[in-house]
């Protein structure tokens, strides 16, 4: 582990996520499912270049944030995993995320789910903790409850399709 500046709880999560592309990363294997290398490098909205990715992903295990497990279906493959201590930055993800719609100029197909995080507050951040626990970590699902990861792709999906409706067609004039 580097040398620690500090003891200040902000200045060591910032030690451990406060590069460039960190929570970038968590957050496509997050919200976005994107669990092996390919994905993460060539479905990245930001474009993240290999090297930088690899550094990222060997930073992030290191620091307890991911798991790197083999693929059994293709042996030279990893399948990264979120640990418990990722699955707990939802909060603060959901948060850094209100934040970027309130005083940025965001994208509504890119910023819907996180208005769904929003809007639906801690019960539903739980609910997809719950789900990520699941997903990552092979802990039993509790019964009874909406997938959150599914309202939130449908979310997505609607604004897509909306967006797409909307948006004019090349080669016509408009008003």
């Amino acid at each position: 582990m580097v040398e620690q500046r500090s003891g200040c709880p902000i200045n060591l999560a910032l030690e451990v996520l406060g590069d460039r592309w960190s929570l970038i990363v968590i957050r496509d294997i997050m919200f976005g499912n994107r669990r092996h290398f390919r994905e993460l490098l060539t479905r990245s909205e930001e474009g993240i270049a290999s090297n930088i990715l690899a550094a990222r992903l060997k930073r992030l295990v290191e620091a307890g944030l991911l798991s790197r497990s083999d693929d059994p279906a293709h042996r030279q493959k990893g399948i990264y995993s979120l640990t418990e201590k990722a699955i707990e930055l939802v909060p603060v993800l959901v948060q850094l995320g209100a934040w970027g719609r309130r005083h940025l100029p965001t994208s509504p197909q890119l910023a819907i789910r996180q208005q769904v995080m929003e809007e639906g507050g801690p019960p539903l951040w739980s609910a997809f903790a719950d789900e990520l626990r699941h997903i990552h970590l092979e802990t039993p699902l509790p019964e009874g409850r909406e997938s959150v990861i599914a309202r939130l792709q449908a979310a997505f999906q609607r604004v897509a399709a909306d967006e797409r409706h909307e948006a004019p067609v090349k080669g016509t004039k408009s008003g």
